[in-house]
C-alpha cells in the first residue's frame, strides 16, 4: 500500500538524463571472455571500476543529475590478453527496501519528500535517499562507493556485493568528499568534508593500514554552508576552492533552490597545511570548479595547481553570460596573489581533468580530459591529451559519447582507459589508447555486453 502523499512519477521520456545514453541499467551481469578488437598487453592485470547515477527503479518527485540515483558500478577485469564484465548496484538500506517493494520509495533530494513509518518502518522512516553514486576508491584494503559528503559504503573487491556502510576508523565520521586524494608516498588517504551546521568545514587523514590519523577537525575562517565537490593535495597542503555556491535552508524551506550563487562574495582559496598548522586563505574573482586534475609545492613556497575553471555553476543561477570551461594552471602565492593562466585553447565543455594517480602531489606533465572535438555534437565528446611540458594538446574523437579518462600503468606500455556509448546502437565498449600516443586511437577495443549508462568517475585497481 503506498502512502497518499507519494509524489508523481518522473517523466522519464521526456528527461534528458534518463534517456538516450544516460537512461538507467537494471540488468546485473556477470560475462567473461568479452569480444576484444586489437590487442589486449599480456601482462595487464587488474579493473577498471567505474561508478555513477542509476535509479533502481523509475523515479519520482524529482531527478537532478547527477544529484540524484542509485549507485552503480561498473568493472571490467583485464588478466593474460581477456577482458570480464561484471556490474552491481550499491544496495543501501534504501535499495533493498525498494527492490522488496518493486518500486521507487523515496523521492530526488529536491523534491522533499520522505516515507512513512507505513511504508519502510521505524528506521527509514523520514529519511532521504543515500547517494554513493559519484566515485570509487580503493584504499587500505577497502573498495569504497563514494557518496558527495557522506560515508560510503565498502564494497567486496571480488564480486562488488555491498557489505556495509562505513566511517573508515572515524575519520569519515561527519562524511566525505567523494574526491579524498592518496598521497602515493605516504600512502595516506587524505579528504575534507561540507556541513549544513557548523564546523561548516572539516578535514582528515587515514593511515596506509587504514586507521584514522587525524579524525575530523574543523577548518576555521569558515562560517557558512557552502557546497565544494573537489579538492587537489601537495606534499604540504590540502587545496581547497571555496566558490560561492551557498546552501539556503530557509529557501529550500518555501519553496525556493537549496543552493544559491553568490558571485559577490567572491571565491577563497584555503591552504591547509597537512602537519596542522594555521589555513592561509587567498581570495579571486568568482568561479566555480568541480574537478581538480593535481597540484604540486613550488620550491619558492608557492602552489601549482590544474583544475576546469567554470564560469558559474549551471542550473544554480540566472547568470546571462555563457557558461564556459577551460583547463587553467593557478599559481597560489601564500603571502601573495593569485595568478591563473588558461591551458586549453581549442577544448570546449571541457570536464573530468586526470593525471597519472602515481603523480598526486608531484610534478606532473601530462593531463587527460573529456570535452567537445571537431565535430562533435549531442552526446558525442572527444578525449583530450594536454602535454603541459610541450604545451600542445591533441585529441581523439571517438564518435561516441566517451566518459572520464584513466590511467592505466602497464609493463607493455601505459595506457589510458575510458568507457563510451554510440548513441545511435546504444552499444558500450571499454577503450584503451596508448598512453605516449593516445590520438592514434584504441590499440584494444573490449565490447561489454550491456549499456553502460554515462556516468562519473573511476579507478584503475591492479591486480
Amino acid at each position: 500500500m503506498t502512502s497518499p502523499t507519494r509524489p508523481a512519477p518522473v517523466d522519464l521520456a521526456h528527461h534528458s538524463h534518463l534517456t538516450g545514453v544516460y537512461a538507467p541499467q537494471r540488468t546485473e551481469v556477470d560475462v567473461d571472455d568479452l569480444p576484444v578488437t586489437g590487442s589486449l598487453p599480456e601482462s595487464l592485470r587488474g579493473s577498471y571500476l567505474r561508478n555513477g547515477p542509476n535509479p533502481r527503479f523509475d523515479p519520482i518527485g524529482s531527478y537532478v543529475y547527477p544529484l540524484d540515483g542509485d549507485g552503480m558500478v561498473h568493472a571490467i577485469s583485464l588478466a593474460d590478453g581477456k577482458a570480464a564484465y561484471r556490474n552491481r548496484f550499491v544496495r543501501t538500506p534504501m535499495v533493498i527496501a525498494e527492490e522488496a517493494a518493486g518500486q521507487a520509495i523515496w523521492s530526488g533530494i529536491t523534491d522533499g519528500h520522505t516515507p512513512s513509518v507505513a511504508e519502510v518502518g521505524p528506521d527509514l522512516a523520514g529519511t532521504v535517499r543515500e547517494l554513493p553514486d559519484i566515485n570509487i576508491v580503493s584504499h587500505a584494503g577497502r573498495l569504497m562507493a563514494m557518496a558527495e559528503a557522506d560515508r560510503p559504503y565498502l564494497l567486496a573487491p571480488a564480486d562488488l556485493a555491498t557489505l556495509a556502510r562505513t566511517d573508515c576508523d572515524g575519520a569519515m565520521r561527519v562524511g566525505s568528499t567523494a574526491h579524498p586524494k592518496i598521497d602515493p608516498v605516504t600512502g595516506e588517504l587524505v579528504l575534507f568534508n561540507y556541513g549544513l551546521e557548523a564546523p561548516f568545514l572539516t578535514w582528515s587523514v587515514i593511515g596506509p593500514d587504514g586507521s584514522a590519523v587525524r579524525t575530523p577537525t574543523p577548518v576555521e575562517g569558515l562560517d557558512t554552508p557552502t557546497m565544494i565537490h573537489d579538492m587537489a593535495l601537495t606534499e604540504r597542503y590540502i587545496v581547497l576552492f571555496v566558490c560561492p555556491l551557498r546552501f539556503d535552508l530557509v529557501a529550500a524551506m518555501t519553496g525556493g533552490s537549496l543552493l544559491s550563487w553568490r558571485p559577490d562574495d567572491g571565491t577563497r582559496i584555503a591552504l591547509i597545511p597537512r602537519d596542522g598548522g594555521p589555513v592561509r586563505w587567498l581570495t579571486m574573482d568568482p568561479i566555480w570548479v568541480w574537478h581538480f586534475a593535481n597540484a604540486f609545492d613550488n620550491p619558492d613556497g608557492s602552489v601549482t595547481v590544474d583544475y576546469v575553471e567554470w564560469t558559474y555553476p549551471n542550473g544554480f543561477t540566472d547568470d546571462p553570460r555563457r557558461d564556459t570551461s577551460a583547463l587553467v594552471r593557478a599559481r597560489l602565492d601564500p603571502n601573495g596573489p593569485v595568478t591563473r593562466t588558461t591551458i586549453s585553447e581549442k577544448a570546449v565543455n571541457l570536464e573530468f581533468p586526470r593525471v597519472d594517480d602515481r603523480l598526486l602531489t608531484r610534478d606532473h606533465h601530462r593531463v587527460a580530459t573529456v570535452a567537445k572535438g571537431p565535430g562533435d555534437s549531442g552526446d558525442l565528446d572527444s578525449l583530450w591529451f594536454h602535454d603541459l611540458q610541450a604545451g600542445t594538446e591533441t585529441c581523439w574523437t571517438p564518435g561516441v559519447a566517451i566518459g572520464e579518462p584513466i590511467f592505466i600503468p602497464s609493463a607493455d606500455g601505459d595506457l589510458w582507459g575510458a568507457i563510451g556509448t554510440d548513441p545511435e546502437s546504444m552499444r558500450s565498449r571499454f577503450y584503451l589508447l596508448a598512453a605516449d600516443d593516445p590520438a592514434a586511437g584504441p590499440v584494444a577495443t573490449v565490447d561489454l555486453p550491456i549499456r553502460v549508462p554515462a556516468g562519473l568517475h573511476g579507478a584503475w585497481l591492479p591486480a
